[in-house]
């Protein structure tokens, strides 16, 4: 991993834009979609705050069916993927591999068992006070969505229906 401030300035390089799209969140049981991660997971230490969606619907699904399959115990509760219109006004876009090695992280970062390399450019991301981080999904060819709450706009968008019940694999 490269040093702090080099990182941020690698940040800075990389785009940055408004997003207007619609994109995919799963979850488990009756937890709504816009339920905040505050525990720490991939793209985010714990404390910060950050809700992940999937551009596609395969990709949110696919992202879904790895955490179950590193659970030690199958999840029983029900799976839910719902469709969310977004808009958020700078989400950073590490999907071009060279915005994403220059922040020091490699494709073998993106599916590592230790988030700690990922955790550090969430981090950063955040603390430049971007909305969100589109980054490749080690699942597929689809794009996640990071979104950190704490920095969204007043006139950000974030809207679900009811969402689609799917099977548990």
């Amino acid at each position: 991993m490269i040093h702090r401030v080099e990182l941020l300035d690698a940040l800075q390089q990389a785009p940055s834009r408004r997003l207007d799209t619609t994109a995919w969140r799963h979850m488990f049981g009756v937890r709504p979609p816009d339920r905040e991660n505050t525990r720490g997971a991939r793209w985010n230490p714990p404390g910060v705050a950050a809700i992940y969606l999937s551009l596609t619907r395969d990709g949110v699904i696919a992202e879904g069916d790895h955490a179950i399959a590193v659970q030690p115990f199958r999840p029983r509760a029900r799976r839910v993927v719902y469709a969310v219109r977004l808009t958020l006004n700078n989400v950073l876009d590490l999907t071009d591999p060279s915005d994403l090695t220059r922040t020091g992280l490699t494709a073998d970062d993106l599916a590592a068992d230790d988030p700690t390399a990922c955790r550090e450019i969430g981090a950063a991301v955040h603390w430049l006070e971007q909305d969100g981080l589109l980054v490749a999904s080690a699942r597929g060819d689809d794009r996640n969505l990071v979104i950190y709450p704490a920095n969204r706009s007043p006139d950000a968008v974030f809207d679900f229906g009811d969402g689609e019940q799917i099977a548990v694999p």
